[in-house]
């Protein structure tokens, strides 16, 4: 199931939010909606996409169930083992 967030609708309120549910841990990946695939929150190859593709995961248990798969780039040992069963 993917970590659904009810973050609000001004930008620097669902900035505050999110940075606080990263400090804590309760988000520790995030993804990428329209090629289903999860990363490492500070992956380069994520920097980039625009805010209304992103999701975000509490564990890599949470992406894998949801369908994404691993990042090539900065997940590249997950990315082998995913690869190797499809």
């Amino acid at each position: 199931m993917i970590f659904h967030l009810q973050l609000g609708h001004d930008p620097d309120e669902r900035k505050r939010k999110l940075f606080s549910l990263i400090r804590t841990g309760k988000i520790k990946l995030a993804g990428y909606k329209k090629n289903k695939i999860y990363g490492l929150l500070n992956c380069t190859s994520g920097k980039g996409m625009k805010i209304e593709n992103r999701v975000f995961f509490k564990d890599e248990e949470e992406a894998l169930q949801a369908g994404y798969r691993p990042c090539a780039h900065c997940l590249r040992e997950a990315y082998k083992i995913w690869k190797s069963a499809h």
